[in-house]
Protein backbone atom coordinates (compact mmCIF):
# COMPACT_ATOMS: atom_id res chain seq x y z
CA UNK A 1 0.00 0.00 0.00
CA UNK A 2 1.12 3.33 -1.41
CA UNK A 3 0.69 5.67 2.01
CA UNK A 4 1.57 8.66 0.51
CA UNK A 5 -1.76 8.41 -1.53
CA UNK A 6 -3.71 8.98 1.46
CA UNK A 7 -1.80 12.35 2.15
CA UNK A 8 -4.80 13.83 0.23
CA UNK A 9 -7.78 16.18 1.53
CA UNK A 10 -9.93 15.02 -1.05
CA UNK A 11 -9.63 11.51 -0.76
CA UNK A 12 -9.75 11.75 3.17
CA UNK A 13 -13.35 14.25 2.65
CA UNK A 14 -14.49 11.35 0.57
CA UNK A 15 -13.79 9.13 3.10
CA UNK A 16 -15.62 10.92 5.66
CA UNK A 17 -18.53 11.93 3.44
CA UNK A 18 -19.38 8.34 2.24
CA UNK A 19 -19.12 6.19 5.68
CA UNK A 20 -22.69 5.14 5.71
CA UNK A 21 -22.86 4.03 1.69
CA UNK A 22 -22.74 1.04 0.50
CA UNK A 23 -18.38 0.68 -0.59
CA UNK A 24 -19.68 -2.06 -3.60
CA UNK A 25 -22.38 0.76 -4.99
CA UNK A 26 -19.42 3.94 -4.51
CA UNK A 27 -17.11 1.87 -6.63
CA UNK A 28 -18.98 1.73 -9.12
CA UNK A 29 -20.81 5.23 -9.12
CA UNK A 30 -17.50 7.08 -8.77
CA UNK A 31 -14.70 5.25 -10.79
CA UNK A 32 -13.14 7.23 -13.44
CA UNK A 33 -14.29 10.54 -11.63
CA UNK A 34 -11.92 11.17 -8.45
CA UNK A 35 -8.85 12.69 -8.76
CA UNK A 36 -7.22 10.28 -5.86
CA UNK A 37 -7.03 6.80 -5.35
CA UNK A 38 -10.19 5.71 -5.36
CA UNK A 39 -10.02 2.15 -4.64
CA UNK A 40 -7.95 2.97 -1.47
CA UNK A 41 -10.36 5.64 -0.42
CA UNK A 42 -13.21 2.71 -0.50
CA UNK A 43 -11.28 0.28 1.52
CA UNK A 44 -10.70 2.89 3.99
CA UNK A 45 -14.68 3.32 3.97
CA UNK A 46 -15.03 -0.30 4.27
CA UNK A 47 -12.25 -0.53 6.99
CA UNK A 48 -14.18 2.40 9.36
CA UNK A 49 -17.36 0.63 8.61
CA UNK A 50 -15.77 -2.85 10.30
CA UNK A 51 -14.49 -0.85 13.21
CA UNK A 52 -17.08 1.43 13.90
CA UNK A 53 -18.68 -0.79 16.62
CA UNK A 54 -15.28 -2.97 17.26
CA UNK A 55 -12.66 0.28 17.44
CA UNK A 56 -15.01 3.18 18.05
CA UNK A 57 -12.34 5.63 18.41
CA UNK A 58 -10.32 4.79 15.82
CA UNK A 59 -12.78 4.22 13.51
CA UNK A 60 -13.46 8.00 13.98
CA UNK A 61 -9.79 9.17 13.58
CA UNK A 62 -9.33 10.58 10.37
CA UNK A 63 -6.07 10.21 10.58
CA UNK A 64 -5.46 6.60 10.46
CA UNK A 65 -4.50 4.29 7.50
CA UNK A 66 -6.40 0.32 7.89
CA UNK A 67 -6.02 -2.59 6.10
CA UNK A 68 -8.05 -5.16 4.06
CA UNK A 69 -8.70 -8.54 4.72
CA UNK A 70 -8.07 -10.61 7.72
CA UNK A 71 -6.13 -8.27 10.37
CA UNK A 72 -9.48 -6.37 10.89
CA UNK A 73 -11.22 -9.59 11.78
CA UNK A 74 -8.84 -10.79 14.14
CA UNK A 75 -7.94 -7.47 15.90
CA UNK A 76 -9.27 -7.04 19.44
CA UNK A 77 -12.59 -4.73 20.22
CA UNK A 78 -11.37 -1.74 21.94
CA UNK A 79 -13.75 -2.58 25.02
CA UNK A 80 -11.87 -5.74 25.86
CA UNK A 81 -8.35 -4.02 24.74
CA UNK A 82 -9.00 -1.80 27.50
CA UNK A 83 -9.84 -3.93 29.95
CA UNK A 84 -6.41 -5.86 29.44
CA UNK A 85 -4.70 -2.56 30.04
CA UNK A 86 -6.43 -2.48 33.27
CA UNK A 87 -4.93 -5.74 34.28
CA UNK A 88 -1.30 -4.76 33.87
CA UNK A 89 1.03 -2.11 34.76
CA UNK A 90 5.00 -1.49 34.99
CA UNK A 91 7.86 -0.09 32.56
CA UNK A 92 8.65 -2.24 29.62
CA UNK A 93 5.84 -4.18 27.34
CA UNK A 94 6.72 -6.03 23.69
CA UNK A 95 3.77 -7.58 21.76
CA UNK A 96 5.50 -10.17 19.73
CA UNK A 97 1.79 -10.59 17.52
CA UNK A 98 1.11 -6.86 16.24
CA UNK A 99 -1.34 -6.77 13.80
CA UNK A 100 -3.60 -4.18 13.43
CA UNK A 101 -2.11 -2.85 16.81
CA UNK A 102 -5.52 -2.49 18.74
CA UNK A 103 -3.70 -4.53 21.63
CA UNK A 104 -0.61 -2.65 21.27
CA UNK A 105 -1.93 0.72 21.94
CA UNK A 106 -4.09 0.37 24.77
CA UNK A 107 -1.87 -2.02 26.85
CA UNK A 108 0.83 1.05 25.59
CA UNK A 109 -0.92 3.20 28.00
CA UNK A 110 -0.57 1.18 30.95
CA UNK A 111 3.59 0.71 30.33
CA UNK A 112 6.21 3.54 29.87
CA UNK A 113 7.95 2.09 26.69
CA UNK A 114 6.80 -0.53 23.98
CA UNK A 115 7.77 -2.43 21.30
CA UNK A 116 5.32 -3.81 18.24
CA UNK A 117 6.40 -6.75 16.77
CA UNK A 118 4.74 -7.55 13.22
CA UNK A 119 6.48 -9.96 10.42
CA UNK A 120 3.71 -8.55 8.09
CA UNK A 121 5.68 -5.30 6.40
CA UNK A 122 2.51 -3.63 5.14
CA UNK A 123 1.24 -3.93 8.74
CA UNK A 124 3.99 -2.95 10.74
CA UNK A 125 4.40 -0.21 8.07
CA UNK A 126 0.62 0.96 8.72
CA UNK A 127 1.28 0.50 12.52
CA UNK A 128 4.52 3.01 11.92
CA UNK A 129 1.98 5.38 10.39
CA UNK A 130 -1.04 4.88 12.99
CA UNK A 131 1.13 5.19 16.15
CA UNK A 132 2.74 8.23 14.85
CA UNK A 133 -0.54 9.75 14.92
CA UNK A 134 -1.33 7.86 18.20
CA UNK A 135 1.59 7.44 20.95
CA UNK A 136 4.35 9.13 18.83
CA UNK A 137 6.65 8.61 21.92
CA UNK A 138 5.93 5.18 23.71
CA UNK A 139 5.80 2.55 20.89
CA UNK A 140 8.40 1.89 18.58
CA UNK A 141 7.84 -0.82 15.72
CA UNK A 142 9.79 -3.86 14.16
CA UNK A 143 9.61 -5.62 11.52
CA UNK A 144 10.56 -9.15 11.71
CA UNK A 145 9.35 -12.89 13.41
CA UNK A 146 8.32 -11.84 17.32
CA UNK A 147 10.02 -15.03 18.81
CA UNK A 148 13.06 -14.26 16.88
CA UNK A 149 13.37 -10.45 18.29
CA UNK A 150 12.73 -11.80 21.17
CA UNK A 151 15.94 -14.35 21.33
CA UNK A 152 17.91 -11.23 20.39
CA UNK A 153 17.01 -8.86 23.44
CA UNK A 154 19.00 -8.99 26.68
CA UNK A 155 17.24 -7.10 29.07
CA UNK A 156 13.80 -9.09 30.07
CA UNK A 157 10.35 -7.55 29.56
CA UNK A 158 8.14 -6.55 32.58
CA UNK A 159 5.30 -8.54 30.12
CA UNK A 160 5.58 -10.44 27.03
CA UNK A 161 1.79 -10.18 25.25
CA UNK A 162 1.57 -12.52 22.38
CA UNK A 163 -2.18 -13.74 20.40
CA UNK A 164 -0.82 -16.37 18.62
CA UNK A 165 -2.70 -16.49 15.00
CA UNK A 166 -5.38 -19.22 14.33
CA UNK A 167 -5.93 -19.48 10.90
CA UNK A 168 -4.18 -22.17 8.91
CA UNK A 169 -4.30 -23.24 5.26
CA UNK A 170 -7.15 -22.30 3.44
CA UNK A 171 -8.43 -19.71 6.27
CA UNK A 172 -9.18 -22.99 8.66
CA UNK A 173 -9.73 -21.53 12.44
CA UNK A 174 -7.82 -23.25 14.21
CA UNK A 175 -7.96 -23.60 17.93
CA UNK A 176 -5.23 -25.82 19.88
CA UNK A 177 -2.43 -23.71 21.19
CA UNK A 178 -0.07 -26.36 19.67
CA UNK A 179 -1.36 -25.45 15.91
CA UNK A 180 -1.32 -21.60 16.38
CA UNK A 181 1.62 -19.58 15.42
CA UNK A 182 3.41 -18.90 17.38
CA UNK A 183 3.36 -22.71 19.33
CA UNK A 184 2.71 -21.37 22.98
CA UNK A 185 3.61 -25.12 24.33
CA UNK A 186 6.63 -25.47 22.15
CA UNK A 187 8.41 -21.53 22.91
CA UNK A 188 6.51 -21.49 27.18
CA UNK A 189 10.41 -21.78 28.47
CA UNK A 190 11.82 -19.38 26.25
CA UNK A 191 9.19 -16.89 26.81
CA UNK A 192 9.41 -17.13 30.61
CA UNK A 193 13.35 -16.39 30.43
CA UNK A 194 13.15 -13.79 28.78
CA UNK A 195 9.82 -11.43 30.34
CA UNK A 196 8.99 -11.30 33.92
CA UNK A 197 5.32 -11.71 32.80
CA UNK A 198 3.00 -13.35 30.05
CA UNK A 199 -0.31 -12.32 29.04
CA UNK A 200 -1.42 -14.83 25.78
CA UNK A 201 -4.75 -14.35 24.23
CA UNK A 202 -6.16 -17.67 22.45
CA UNK A 203 -9.13 -18.94 21.21
CA UNK A 204 -12.68 -18.59 22.84
CA UNK A 205 -13.05 -22.66 21.57
CA UNK A 206 -9.95 -23.58 23.46
CA UNK A 207 -10.87 -25.79 26.59
CA UNK A 208 -9.59 -24.27 29.23
CA UNK A 209 -9.03 -27.33 31.12
CA UNK A 210 -6.55 -28.84 28.46
CA UNK A 211 -4.62 -26.48 27.76
CA UNK A 212 -4.17 -25.37 31.54
CA UNK A 213 -2.72 -29.17 31.41
CA UNK A 214 -0.22 -28.26 28.81
CA UNK A 215 0.27 -24.80 30.57
CA UNK A 216 0.41 -25.72 33.75
CA UNK A 217 2.29 -22.60 35.10
CA UNK A 218 -0.60 -20.51 34.29
CA UNK A 219 -1.79 -18.31 37.46
CA UNK A 220 -4.76 -16.52 36.14
CA UNK A 221 -7.34 -16.49 32.98
CA UNK A 222 -9.74 -14.51 32.19
CA UNK A 223 -12.80 -15.47 29.91
CA UNK A 224 -13.69 -12.31 28.70
CA UNK A 225 -17.62 -11.73 27.27
CA UNK A 226 -19.10 -8.53 26.19
CA UNK A 227 -22.72 -8.24 26.32
CA UNK A 228 -22.87 -11.85 27.14
CA UNK A 229 -20.83 -12.88 23.97
CA UNK A 230 -17.41 -14.15 25.20
CA UNK A 231 -15.23 -12.82 22.64
CA UNK A 232 -11.52 -13.54 23.87
CA UNK A 233 -9.33 -16.04 26.55
CA UNK A 234 -6.80 -14.77 28.24
CA UNK A 235 -3.63 -16.65 30.38
CA UNK A 236 -1.74 -15.31 32.98
CA UNK A 237 1.83 -16.02 34.56
CA UNK A 238 4.32 -14.02 36.42
CA UNK A 239 7.91 -15.13 37.48
CA UNK A 240 8.29 -15.75 41.33
CA UNK A 241 4.51 -16.58 41.40
CA UNK A 242 2.80 -19.90 42.12
CA UNK A 243 -0.50 -21.20 42.86
CA UNK A 244 -2.26 -24.50 43.62
CA UNK A 245 -4.49 -23.95 40.87
CA UNK A 246 -5.33 -20.86 38.71
CA UNK A 247 -7.91 -18.31 39.50
CA UNK A 248 -10.52 -18.41 36.22
CA UNK A 249 -12.22 -15.28 36.36
CA UNK A 250 -15.53 -14.61 34.00
CA UNK A 251 -15.58 -11.01 33.13
CA UNK A 252 -18.76 -9.86 31.28
CA UNK A 253 -18.77 -6.05 30.21
CA UNK A 254 -21.28 -4.18 29.63
CA UNK A 255 -21.68 -0.31 28.77
CA UNK A 256 -22.77 1.01 32.49
CA UNK A 257 -20.70 -1.74 34.44
CA UNK A 258 -18.84 -5.07 34.39
CA UNK A 259 -18.86 -8.47 36.33
CA UNK A 260 -16.59 -10.46 37.47
CA UNK A 261 -17.54 -14.13 38.87
CA UNK A 262 -14.33 -16.03 39.65
CA UNK A 263 -13.68 -19.47 40.84
CA UNK A 264 -11.24 -22.64 40.96
CA UNK A 265 -11.20 -25.74 39.63
CA UNK A 266 -10.83 -27.50 42.59
CA UNK A 267 -14.00 -25.61 44.18
CA UNK A 268 -15.73 -26.31 41.45
CA UNK A 269 -15.03 -29.92 41.76
CA UNK A 270 -15.97 -30.30 45.49
CA UNK A 271 -18.99 -28.83 45.26
CA UNK A 272 -22.14 -31.50 45.23
CA UNK A 273 -24.35 -29.92 43.37
CA UNK A 274 -28.19 -29.88 44.69
CA UNK A 275 -30.84 -30.94 41.79
CA UNK A 276 -34.50 -30.27 41.72
CA UNK A 277 -37.88 -29.29 39.61
CA UNK A 278 -38.40 -25.60 38.42
CA UNK A 279 -39.78 -23.36 40.92
CA UNK A 280 -40.77 -19.90 40.77
CA UNK A 281 -37.81 -18.54 38.29
CA UNK A 282 -35.25 -20.26 35.99
CA UNK A 283 -31.81 -19.04 35.61
CA UNK A 284 -28.89 -18.79 33.24
CA UNK A 285 -25.64 -17.89 33.93
CA UNK A 286 -23.76 -15.73 31.98
CA UNK A 287 -22.35 -16.89 28.80
CA UNK A 288 -18.52 -16.73 30.40
CA UNK A 289 -19.64 -18.40 33.21
CA UNK A 290 -20.68 -21.24 31.11
CA UNK A 291 -17.83 -21.22 29.01
CA UNK A 292 -15.47 -21.68 32.01
CA UNK A 293 -17.31 -24.75 33.23
CA UNK A 294 -18.60 -22.93 36.94
CA UNK A 295 -21.88 -25.15 37.44
CA UNK A 296 -21.73 -26.67 40.51
CA UNK A 297 -20.23 -23.76 42.32
CA UNK A 298 -22.39 -21.53 40.25
CA UNK A 299 -25.07 -22.56 42.41
CA UNK A 300 -23.58 -23.26 45.46
CA UNK A 301 -22.86 -19.69 45.94
CA UNK A 302 -26.20 -18.32 44.81
CA UNK A 303 -28.20 -21.31 46.52
CA UNK A 304 -29.66 -22.39 43.56
CA UNK A 305 -30.82 -26.05 42.47
CA UNK A 306 -30.03 -27.32 39.12
CA UNK A 307 -32.59 -28.64 36.92
CA UNK A 308 -30.13 -31.27 35.45
CA UNK A 309 -26.31 -32.40 35.53
CA UNK A 310 -26.44 -31.20 31.80
CA UNK A 311 -29.45 -28.71 31.37
CA UNK A 312 -26.73 -25.52 32.90
CA UNK A 313 -30.22 -23.69 34.34
CA UNK A 314 -31.05 -23.32 37.48
CA UNK A 315 -34.33 -22.57 39.75
CA UNK A 316 -34.42 -20.23 42.21
CA UNK A 317 -37.21 -18.94 44.52
CA UNK A 318 -36.09 -15.27 44.19
CA UNK A 319 -34.42 -12.40 42.24
CA UNK A 320 -30.98 -11.73 43.92
CA UNK A 321 -29.30 -8.71 43.69
CA UNK A 322 -26.19 -8.77 41.28
CA UNK A 323 -26.70 -12.55 40.03
CA UNK A 324 -24.11 -12.96 37.03
CA UNK A 325 -27.01 -14.31 35.02
CA UNK A 326 -30.47 -13.97 33.39
CA UNK A 327 -33.26 -13.97 35.59
CA UNK A 328 -36.71 -15.46 33.95
CA UNK A 329 -39.99 -15.48 35.89
CA UNK A 330 -41.94 -18.56 34.83
CA UNK A 331 -45.44 -17.71 33.76
CA UNK A 332 -46.82 -21.32 32.62
CA UNK A 333 -45.44 -24.91 31.31
CA UNK A 334 -46.71 -25.35 27.81
CA UNK A 335 -47.43 -29.31 28.02
CA UNK A 336 -49.49 -29.51 24.50
CA UNK A 337 -47.61 -26.95 22.17
CA UNK A 338 -49.22 -27.22 19.49
CA UNK A 339 -52.92 -26.14 20.87
CA UNK A 340 -51.24 -23.68 23.76
CA UNK A 341 -48.20 -21.73 21.40
CA UNK A 342 -51.20 -21.30 18.93
CA UNK A 343 -53.53 -19.29 21.63
CA UNK A 344 -50.71 -17.76 23.78
CA UNK A 345 -48.78 -16.45 20.16
CA UNK A 346 -51.37 -15.92 17.75
CA UNK A 347 -48.17 -13.50 15.48
CA UNK A 348 -45.79 -16.63 16.43
CA UNK A 349 -43.75 -13.66 18.22
CA UNK A 350 -41.79 -15.21 20.88
CA UNK A 351 -38.02 -15.56 21.94
CA UNK A 352 -37.00 -19.24 22.01
CA UNK A 353 -34.42 -20.39 24.13
CA UNK A 354 -33.13 -23.95 24.49
CA UNK A 355 -30.75 -25.66 26.71
CA UNK A 356 -30.59 -29.80 26.84
CA UNK A 357 -33.87 -29.75 24.92
CA UNK A 358 -34.97 -32.40 22.68
CA UNK A 359 -35.05 -30.06 19.97
CA UNK A 360 -32.48 -26.85 18.69
CA UNK A 361 -34.12 -23.50 19.42
CA UNK A 362 -34.06 -23.28 15.20
CA UNK A 363 -35.47 -26.26 14.61
CA UNK A 364 -38.48 -25.61 17.54
CA UNK A 365 -39.46 -22.25 15.79
CA UNK A 366 -39.63 -24.01 12.80
CA UNK A 367 -41.71 -26.70 14.41
CA UNK A 368 -44.59 -24.11 15.42
CA UNK A 369 -43.36 -21.25 13.29
CA UNK A 370 -42.23 -18.91 15.81
CA UNK A 371 -39.63 -16.10 15.37
CA UNK A 372 -37.76 -14.53 17.95
CA UNK A 373 -39.36 -10.90 19.21
CA UNK A 374 -41.42 -9.88 21.96
CA UNK A 375 -41.29 -9.41 25.77
CA UNK A 376 -41.80 -12.94 26.24
CA UNK A 377 -39.27 -16.26 26.47
CA UNK A 378 -40.36 -19.91 25.34
CA UNK A 379 -37.46 -22.01 27.05
CA UNK A 380 -37.19 -25.41 26.07
CA UNK A 381 -34.94 -27.50 28.70
CA UNK A 382 -34.74 -30.61 30.50
CA UNK A 383 -35.00 -31.71 34.30
CA UNK A 384 -35.08 -34.56 35.76
CA UNK A 385 -38.45 -35.75 35.52
CA UNK A 386 -37.92 -34.94 31.51
CA UNK A 387 -38.07 -32.12 29.03
CA UNK A 388 -40.14 -29.11 29.73
CA UNK A 389 -41.35 -26.19 28.52
CA UNK A 390 -41.79 -22.38 29.58
CA UNK A 391 -43.63 -19.33 29.13
CA UNK A 392 -41.45 -16.68 31.26
CA UNK A 393 -40.55 -12.98 30.98
CA UNK A 394 -37.46 -11.86 31.65
CA UNK A 395 -36.58 -9.87 35.26
CA UNK A 396 -33.22 -9.50 35.65
CA UNK A 397 -30.25 -9.53 33.28
CA UNK A 398 -27.21 -9.79 35.48
CA UNK A 399 -26.72 -5.98 35.35
CA UNK A 400 -26.06 -4.33 38.82
CA UNK A 401 -29.17 -2.42 39.58
CA UNK A 402 -28.56 1.82 39.82
CA UNK A 403 -30.12 3.29 43.33
CA UNK A 404 -32.67 5.82 42.80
Amino acid sequence: MDLSSYDNESLKQFVQDNLDRDPAHLLLSHRGKTSFDLKLAIQQIYARQRLQDKVPSWAKNEDLIFPSGLSLEQASSEVTARYKASLVQANTLIDLTGGLGVDTFFLSQSFAQTDYVEKLPELAELATHNFSHLAPESIRVHTGDGLAFLAGCVEKYDLIYLDPARRGEHNRKLVRLEDCEPNLVVNWSELTQKGNAILAKVSPMLDIKGALASLPDIQQVWVLAHKNEVKELLFFWEAGKSVSSPNIHCVDIHPEETHTYSFTYPEEEAVLAEYGEAGEFLIEPHAAILKAGAFRSFARRFDLRKLHPNSHLYSGTSVIDDLPGRVFRILQEIRQPKRELKELFPSGIVNVITRNYALRAEDLKKKYRLRDGGNQFLIGTRSEAGFRLFVCELVASGERRKGG
